[in-house]
């Protein structure tokens, strides 16, 4: 897939089924229901973003400003088709989505990943170095603790300050 050619933007409620789709056709994420991706889409489009090519969603990022620290924009979801991976599309979203005018505040970013999630350390670490910036982990969900054993450990990334 040719980079050059993928439409990046914020997302509309009408790209909420098409996300839903996108997210539910990909094993290693968790699903939303299509009444999530629809708020996703419209209540945080200012800080999701998402990527066309030729007519169909391949990525969605979405996000929001925590409400304790609005310097810091919580990345909840990172997707990509499998058709559109390996040419960077993920890192250019998020440096697109940081660009944007409702994000021009923010210091820090924060995410989750499981410890076992290669793609999502080596995205995020990258982004890290792309700003110049710390990043930091810990501990955050429990598997015992939050997941009663269903889900993997999730570990926080906190990644700042931001030199954007």
């Amino acid at each position: 897939m040719d980079i050059s050619s993928v439409t990046l933007r914020n997302p509309t409620a009408a790209d909420g089924y098409a996300v839903n789709q996108l997210i539910n056709n990909i094993p290693e994420l968790d699903s939303n229901s299509c009444y999530c991706n629809l708020l996703q889409c419209s209540h945080f489009s200012d800080t999701s973003i998402l990527a066309e090519y030729q007519g169909q969603v391949v990525g969605f990022i979405s996000g929001y400003h925590k409400p304790q620290a609005p310097d810091t924009l919580f990345v909840w979801q990172v997707a990509v088709s499998p058709n559109a991976r390996g040419c960077g599309l993920a890192t250019q979203m998020l440096l697109q989505l940081l660009a944007a005018e409702a994000n021009r505040s923010v210091s820090h970013v924060e995410t989750t990943i499981t410890e076992d999630n290669a793609p999502s350390w080596a995205l995020f670490t990258r982004l890290a170095s792309q700003c110049n910036a710390l990043l930091e982990r810990a501990l955050i969900f429990d598997r015992s603790t939050h997941f009663n054993d269903q889900h993997d450990s999730e570990l926080l990334v906190r990644i700042g300050p931001l030199h954007h």
